[in-house]
Order: C-alpha cells, then sequence, then structure tokens
C-alpha cells in the first residue's frame, strides 16, 4: 500500500479534513458499506475524532467512495492513520478496492508548503506560513502588474484584475511558493 499524502497543521486548536478515496469492486459495495461502518465505528473511539462523512458514486461506471473524516487537530488524525486499529481495518478493505486508497489531508494554506521529501511532516506554524506567503505575494503582485497592466490596459478593470490576480495565483502555486519554502525551509521546518 502506498504512504498516504498527508498534511496538517502543528497547532492544537485548527481542525483538519483527510479525505480518503477508493475504488471499490463491482458486485462488492454491500461489503464496502459494511467495512465502511465498522472502521468509522473504530475511528470513532480515537480521541479528537469529529465524524466522517460518505460521497457515493453516481454510478456504477465510476465505482469511487469518498469519505471525509474529520479530527480536531492534525496529531490525532495521525495517530489514527498510523494506529495498528486502523491497519486492520485496511487490510480488511483490500478485497473490496480496485486499487490503494488514496489520501488526502488539508487544512489551508499548507499545500503551499510540502516539501516533497517529507510528506508525513506537518506544516509550519500559521503564522510562518502567513509571513512567506506575504512576502510571495509582495515580490509576484508588482512584477506581474509592471508587465501585464500596459498589455491589458484596454481590457475592462474587473476582466484585467481577473487575469493578474490569476495568473498571479498561478505563479505562486507552481513556481514561487515552492522556491519559497525551500529558501525558507530551516526556518518552517526547523530540525
Amino acid at each position: 500500500m502506498l504512504d498516504p499524502l498527508v498534511v496538517g497543521t502543528d497547532e492544537d486548536t485548527y481542525p483538519v479534513t483527510a479525505i480518503i478515496s477508493h475504488f471499490v469492486r463491482s458486485g462488492r459495495e454491500q461489503g464496502y458499506e459494511e467495512w465502511l461502518h465498522g472502521i468509522a465505528t473504530a475511528a470513532h473511539q480515537f480521541k479528537g475524532h469529529l465524524g466522517v462523512s460518505l460521497i457515493r458514486p453516481c454510478d456504477h461506471t465510476h465505482p469511487e467512495y469518498v469519505a471525509i473524516l474529520r479530527f480536531d487537530h492534525y496529531d490525532n488524525l495521525k495517530t489514527w492513520l498510523e494506529s495498528s486499529v486502523r491497519q486492520e481495518w485496511i487490510e480488511r478493505l483490500q478485497p473490496l478496492i480496485e486499487k490503494p486508497e488514496a489520501i488526502q489531508t488539508l487544512t489551508g494554506l499548507e499545500t503551499w508548503f510540502m516539501l516533497p521529501d517529507k510528506p508525513m511532516k506537518a506544516p509550519p506554524p500559521r503564522y510562518k506560513m502567513a509571513i512567506v506567503t506575504w512576502l510571495g505575494v509582495f515580490f509576484t503582485t508588482p512584477i506581474l502588474n509592471r508587465l501585464l497592466v500596459p498589455l491589458l490596459a484596454e481590457l475592462p478593470v474587473l476582466l484585467r484584475t481577473l487575469l493578474v490576480t490569476g495568473l498571479t495565483v498561478a505563479m505562486l502555486t507552481y513556481v514561487i511558493m515552492p522556491r519559497l519554502t525551500q529558501l525558507f525551509r530551516k526556518w518552517l521546518y526547523p530540525i
């Protein structure tokens, strides 16, 4: 089984949500529903569990079930995800699914602060993420305004703003934030 991609927060006050998807084998839907009830009951026994919701597939041509699991903070979610109880339930799941489960856990901006070689590491405190994000926006916005606004001067203000902000977000997501995360790695992730 693949290790889940887990991103959360190291602060006790922020809830975290895990999005878990399973592609259920044809004809195994009833068994999966029973398995899901059992694992949800087991998860409920763990500290910080806030509930689980299920999105069932609309049709059988795309048999993906999505479970939305909520915990009060990252450490409690991580305890559940790494528990022997959960591992036993995951072993029971294998005959019911077509491929390994996919897990994505997010609480906010931390997707910009993922380190490729440390997928299980909790992101830095929010104030550090805010400072580095501010630096990214501070340097990106004036450059894009300087380059694009003259080219887009004929467009209505709202459309021009839409284009500049859209490009700013794309630049931050794919270019700026990965580099800033590496540049500030030691400050963001001490030891």
